[in-house]
């Protein structure tokens, strides 16, 4: 039986204040557990604000996916999306360690970046499963060209966020696949103008906010 739209709105209160709350747990082991990385004072600030930035990503993520799964029109929609939110859980905890590894603190604009996302999500859901999964699959193609930046912008010696950021992009890139053979619809050309610039207006202040 469906869930009612309170029931569906208390899931979404909880799903937001475990993404901002509490400390994320991962389901798959982290990437970079067996690597090292020796680095200078500057080169750990860059990471921090790199790895500030990916974090806030998946702290968007979290609540784009809860959204979208809520207002779902389609039952196999949304579990498709509750899975894929749930490897993205193991991408918020494995960038929330690296940031405690690194001494750094989270973006102190999360609320705000969740509440963002999440009306995104919950937009795009409500035009159509076929728009909304158009919205997924063009997300996970802008944030795999964001972490394929990051991979060349990290210190060399940072193998710890390199690995983190590596399997990150192989299961943004699988996400994406998966909203396409779903039946994802393709977006206005402004909708992804809009999209990449809520993402740069993003990554610019959470590398230092």
């Amino acid at each position: 039986m469906p869930s009612s739209a309170p029931d569906r709105l208390l899931t979404c209160a909880d799903d937001a204040l475990r993404c901002l709350g509490a400390q994320a747990k991962a389901s798959r082991p982290n990437p970079a557990a067996q690597l090292t990385s020796d680095l200078t004072e500057p080169e750990r600030g860059h990471s921090a604000g790199l790895m500030r930035v990916n974090h806030v990503g998946e702290v968007c993520a979290q609540a784009l996916y809860s959204a979208q799964a809520a207002f779902a029109r389609s039952s196999a929609v949304a579990t498709e999306l509750k899975n894929s939110a749930r490897e993205e859980q193991d991408h918020l905890s494995w960038t929330q360690t690296r940031l405690n590894e690194l001494k750094a603190r989270p973006s102190l604009l999360n609320p705000l970046w969740y509440a963002g996302s999440f009306a995104m999500g919950a937009l795009a859901a409500r035009v159509g499963d076929g728009i909304s999964l158009g919205f997924v699959a063009e997300t996970e193609r802008q944030v795999a060209q964001h972490l394929n930046g990051h991979l060349d912008a990290l210190p060399e010696a940072d193998a710890r966020s390199a690995a983190i950021v590596a399997q990150m992009k192989s299961d943004e890139e699988q996400h994406g696949a998966q909203a396409q053979s779903l039946g994802a619809a393709p977006l206005p050309p402004l909708a992804a103008k809009a999209m990449r610039g809520f993402a740069k207006v993003m990554t610019t202040v959470a590398y230092r906010i």
